[in-house]
């Protein structure tokens, strides 16, 4: 871990946002792509980078993101795939699972092919199927003629044309076949979750039962709660073995909303995601979301016609500040709900989301406004290093 007695890159005086608590005036040590070592007093030798006043934080996971930077993870298009990426790594996410929309298997099919390379190659750390085995009624965003319901050969086919790099299902438990689709996913070792799903809360329950672990983006796609039926959202809300996304943009839930669902769920149990598409970083106009077009004005994204929301054009630094500064949650609770709690959903916890030795230096250096002033990613600076105001 250290190399002739010296780290790589000693990083002073900031506010490092350990497991344990925050190290006021601390430091953390880097030597080749891990964190060497961290903690208070004198730091140990190596070439400093003075970062007083500012927050260190983990590395952000992004379990759904549809695209950025005017790239799409649908296109088919390895090129495309990579500007999203670099787009949501510029803005803190060191880590990324690609999100498809509903198409046919045989587009999705080529799709996954095309994502398979950045898989392999650790760009990103899996793909996040979203549909098509979703209810129409709740289809919002996604196309629904191309929707179908998960019977054991779809399925099958999908997750054998994702050679391994599957990493969850969205499929609403409702539709035939989809708690036995549930038990498929699980025993394939693929994170089943719930969304975009007009479910009573039984049928919600029996799906949980049967293995499913994840809201997809709580109260969004889905039969509101109501007091006589908590339908999807007070069944998974108050399931402990649910993990809960939610879309901290302040546009989809309001933000004494996400204050409730997040503090109900807690730190173990909720996970902030960007949902973001592929007008994320750029201008306001007309994108595509999958097959279907998306008009983007003053940052929101929405279906013409309809107005439904098609995706946000959120960035997972901003969804952070949003959670502190929106919804007044404290900043242990967004480092958990940003990088802790899905790097542990997603199996990588050993690799990543916290600062601690031994796992991989992927860090964000926050400003005292909690805007990102500097991302490390195993180790390497993305774009500039941080400088002192």
């Amino acid at each position: 871990m250290i190399v002739n007695g010296t780290h790589n890159l000693v990083l002073t005086g900031g506010r490092i946002h350990c497991p344990d608590g925050t190290l006021e005036s601390g430091w953390l040590a880097v030597s080749g792509e891990r964190i060497s070592a961290v903690g208070t007093g004198t730091p140990p030798e190596g070439r400093h980078l003075d970062l007083s006043g500012a927050h260190v934080v983990p590395g952000f996971v992004d379990i759904h993101c549809h695209g950025g930077g005017g790239g799409s993870f649908t296109s088919a298009d390895a090129d495309q795939a990579a500007t999203a990426i670099a787009t949501h790594r510029r803005h803190g996410t060191t880590s990324l699972m690609a999100s498809l929309v509903s198409a046919p298997v045989n587009e999705l099919t080529d799709q996954l092919a095309a994502l398979a390379e950045l898989v392999t190659d650790g760009e990103l750390v899996g793909v996040h199927l979203e549909g098509p085995f979703i209810a129409e009624a709740r289809c919002g965003a996604h196309d629904p003629t191309v929707l179908r319901e998960p019977d054991t050969e779809a399925v099958g086919a999908l997750l054998e044309a994702g050679r391994g790099n599957i990493r969850m299902v969205t499929l609403a438990p409702e539709l035939t076949g989809g708690v036995k689709a549930v038990r498929q996913l699980t025993e394939s070792g693929v994170i089943a979750a719930i969304g975009h799903t007009d479910a009573v809360a039984e049928q919600v329950r029996a799906a949980v039962d049967a293995g499913a672990t994840v809201a997809t983006h709580l109260f969004n796609g889905m039969r509101p709660l109501h007091h006589r039926e908590p339908g999807p959202v007070g069944a998974l809300l108050d399931d402990e073995r649910v993990t809960i996304e939610l879309i901290c943009d302040l546009v989809h839930v309001h933000p004494g909303v996400l204050r409730l669902a997040a503090r109900h769920a807690g730190p173990s149990r909720t996970v902030l995601v960007t949902d973001a598409m592929s007008a994320t970083d750029v201008a306001d106009g007309t994108y595509r979301l999958g097959s279907l077009d998306v008009e983007v004005a003053d940052g929101v994204a929405t279906l013409p016609g309809s107005g439904s929301l098609a995706g946000s054009t959120l960035t997972m630094d901003a969804a952070f500040r949003n959670l502190v500064h929106g919804a007044g949650l404290g900043i242990a609770d967004a480092v958990a709900a940003t990088a802790t709690r899905p790097a542990r959903l997603l199996g990588i916890d050993a690799e990543t989301g916290a600062l601690r030795p031994g796992l991989l230096a992927d860090l964000v250096v926050l400003d005292d406004d909690l805007r990102v002033a500097g991302v490390l990613r195993h180790g390497e600076w993305v774009g500039n290093p941080p400088t002192r105001s």
